[in-house]
């Protein structure tokens, strides 16, 4: 499977989680909520949706009225087809969800990763982040070097170019360590309060203690009320 197809059955997999589609509405959510996707087709979205198919992913059933008034601009039976996410294909979703490897980082994936932070648990986040994060300071390493060696052969409008590209890396840096920073905050704070949690649980386990005269020692022998211990040398009953 290529790296482009990869990713287009992730994201069909993580939409159709959410509700089932009829393939028009699965393509206009691919154009406008993930952009990776803008220039896609319908040529490589059905070969897609019928690999699904054939893998136990997804399966085909007919739309309602309701759902063929938004299919109207195709023609034929797929207008009537709606694409259901089936047990295994959660399953799928979840496994691929769960990667972390180099592809995860890469420009086309990240993006449509990202988009789907929302059902990703924090540690995978963290993992794609940090993992973006060091690609990325590679990928400026690698500019600043290659302008340093050429920069005095190129001319002004090249120059402008490869400073503009730099520049556009080194803002997703410092949007990646902002996110990076708040995933950890986030992290931090509901540790402290799970351990808040925790020991007010002990404490509420923890057996009454007995009550105390309120003007005695907690260590000692209680006190008369009103007054200090009695004398024992003075002896009244003599």
């Amino acid at each position: 499977m290529s790296r482009r197809s990869g990713v287009l059955e992730f994201a069909v997999l993580g939409l159709l989680r959410e509700s089932p589609m009829h393939g028009y509405e699965l393509r206009k959510r691919l154009n406008t909520s993930l952009g990776v996707f803008r220039a896609f087709s319908y040529g490589s979205l059905y070969p897609c949706l019928k690999t699904l198919v054939s893998n136990g992913w997804l399966i085909e059933e007919s739309g309602s009225a309701s759902q063929d008034a938004l299919a109207a601009p195709l023609s034929g039976r797929r207008a009537k087809i709606v694409y259901r996410l089936t047990a295994a294909g959660k399953e799928r979703f979840e496994e691929l969800l769960a990667h972390t490897g180099p592809d995860a980082w890469e420009d086309e994936h990240f993006g449509v990763r990202f988009a789907f932070f929302g059902q990703t648990s924090r540690d995978v986040r963290m993992r794609v982040l940090e993992g973006r994060r060091s690609r990325l300071e590679e990928r400026l390493d690698k500019m600043r070097a290659a302008m340093a060696r050429t920069r005095e052969r190129l001319d002004d409008y090249t120059l402008e170019l490869q400073r503009h590209g730099m520049e556009s890396v080194e803002r997703e840096v410092r949007w990646l360590n902002e996110l990076i920073e708040s995933e950890r905050a986030g992290r931090d704070q509901r540790d402290g309060t799970a351990g808040q949690d925790r020991a007010i649980e002990r404490d509420e386990d923890r057996p009454p203690q007995q009550e105390q005269d309120q003007s005695g020692d907690a260590d000692g022998p209680p006190r008369h009320r009103g007054g200090s211990r009695p004398d024992p040398s003075d002896d009244t009953t003599k």
